[in-house]
């Protein structure tokens, strides 16, 4: 046993740490995200992984701790992903509907951080995860809208009173139900929104819904 109560081999190895650490966040994610913050079990979350509830406790101090960084992981993927979004070569109708279709992909392809982010702290995990997490209002997906919608006017395409963050309100809302509301929401329940079919109609409909919206008559200053 090494000092500090970590078993031998854990500790004094910084990948090796790293590793673990990652593991147990894997993890916690799916347990967080399958049955919330009142539903997840330590012991669960543990019996996924590769090390020990103490390790847990070792790492990241409780549960509530362990969820606190399991949420900042999450929000930081998102921003990541976010900075990836490369539109900038493309004219204004074709880069609204790329970063929407964009939007829409990291959605699908990241359902566990999508219904995380949806869990409200303040409802299971206490006032501490509430007040630890990071604070941010800035996102690369919503200074892209503001670039495109810039260049819309410019060019008299769009409309002059788009508002950045009706858009990213508009695309993000879309997005979102479709991932946290699966299953449970009656309609998409019954209308499976992971359907090939019905998923590739969504994320054509995504994009002209925004297009159409931002090519209305446009109201002049």
């Amino acid at each position: 046993m090494a000092s500090g109560g970590v078993p031998a081999g854990r500790s004094g190895r910084g990948g090796d740490a790293d590793r673990t650490r990652a593991e147990i966040l894997d993890a916690a994610t799916q347990e967080f995200a399958r049955v919330g913050y009142a539903g997840a079990r330590i012991d669960e979350i543990a019996a996924r992984t590769r090390t020990t509830k103490r390790m847990i406790y070792y790492f990241f101090g409780g549960k509530e701790q362990l969820f606190t960084a399991v949420l900042e992981r999450a929000h930081g993927m998102i921003r990541a992903a976010e900075q990836r979004l490369d539109v900038a070569r493309l004219d204004p109708v074709a880069a609204i509907r790329r970063l929407a279709q964009l939007t829409f992909d990291q959605h699908e392809q990241h359902p566990d951080l999508i219904r995380l982010v949806s869990i409200d702290p303040g409802h299971g995990a206490g006032r501490g995860a509430a007040s630890e997490r990071p604070a941010t209002t800035d996102s690369p997906a919503l200074d892209a809208i503001r670039r495109i919608l810039a260049a819309g006017r410019a060019r008299d395409v769009f409309r002059a009173d788009a508002d950045a963050v009706d858009v990213y309100a508009m695309i993000s809302a879309f997005c979102f139900l479709r991932v946290a509301g699966r299953p449970g929401y009656g309609p998409l329940s019954a209308h499976d929104p992971a359907d090939p079919v019905r998923r590739e109609r969504h994320r054509a409909l995504l994009a002209d819904m925004v297009i159409a919206y931002l090519a209305a008559e446009r109201t002049r200053d």
